[in-house]
């Protein structure tokens, strides 16, 4: 797989990411509750996610076709772009159509708790992509462009191609496990998971921040005004909402 793949014609695998964030805050009040979904609002709205994604496609190789994006009322933003691997026949101010059956799309949904004043921002975004790139050496700028509490990801890889011979090939590059492509200081910094089916070229990492630095957490709130039962009482709720959230099922 280290060398250049000589191919019959294009290269037709679909390589899809399928990459979900989850930050979690404490937000005491109603009002503080609301504030933080319109602070998340206002930093994640739709031109800075674009500018996220315009950045991840330049990584990946690709190029931008059409960016299509939307604020919504009362909250969350989503941008859908599609990309081309390699150059492209110029053309004019509007871009008509594109070759390669690739995109980039990102939604935001920013949420709170009814009673354990916890509000959580989820972030997903997916990259589908044709031909030789692959979306997976963009992870560790995908973490590190949000607040990355608990992270979730599926990468596979569809159909296939054909060499000169004819022969199918189901997989284009190795690949054991998505963890093989985030830094390593990274990494160290959450608990992470695989479940991965080989066979199927289906691949599933979960990972979940191993320390809270409670400061962080509060929105609008020193941690030095809060009692030390008060603080514990949030670091409990914080942790079994992070908990949950990683395991993908109410425990408690």
């Amino acid at each position: 797989m280290d060398e250049k793949l000589k191919l019959y014609g294009f290269n037709n695998l679909t390589k899809a990411l399928s990459f979900n964030i989850y930050d979690v805050c404490y937000a005491k009040t109603p009002r503080e509750q609301k504030d933080y979904i319109d602070y998340i609002d206002e930093q994640y709205n739709s031109e800075r996610l674009t500018n996220i994604l315009t950045t991840l496609t330049d990584m990946i190789g690709a190029k931008v076709l059409n960016i299509a994006r939307q604020d919504y009322d009362p909250q969350g933003a989503s941008v859908t772009i599609l990309i081309a691997e390699g150059s492209m026949m110029p053309v004019g101010e509007t871009q008509l159509a594109h070759l390669d059956k690739s995109h980039v799309t990102v939604h935001t949904y920013p949420e709170y708790h009814p009673e354990t004043c916890l509000a959580t921002f989820r972030v997903d975004i997916d990259v589908a992509t044709c031909g030789e790139i692959t979306p997976l050496s963009t992870l560790d700028y995908l973490i590190q462009s949000f607040d990355s509490d608990i992270i979730t990801m599926d990468y596979r890889v569809r159909g296939f191609t054909r060499d000169l011979n004819g022969r199918k090939l189901f997989m284009d590059h190795k690949v054991n496990s998505i963890q093989d492509y985030i830094q390593e200081d990274l990494l160290r910094r959450y608990d992470a998971v695989d479940i991965n089916v080989y066979d199927a070229n289906l691949f599933h990492t979960k990972m979940m921040l191993k320390e809270i630095d409670l400061q962080n957490y509060l929105f609008k709130t020193d941690v030095y005004e809060l009692p030390p039962k008060t603080r514990l009482e949030i670091m409990n709720n914080l942790r079994r909402e992070m908990i949950e959230i990683f395991s993908g099922r109410n425990i408690y």
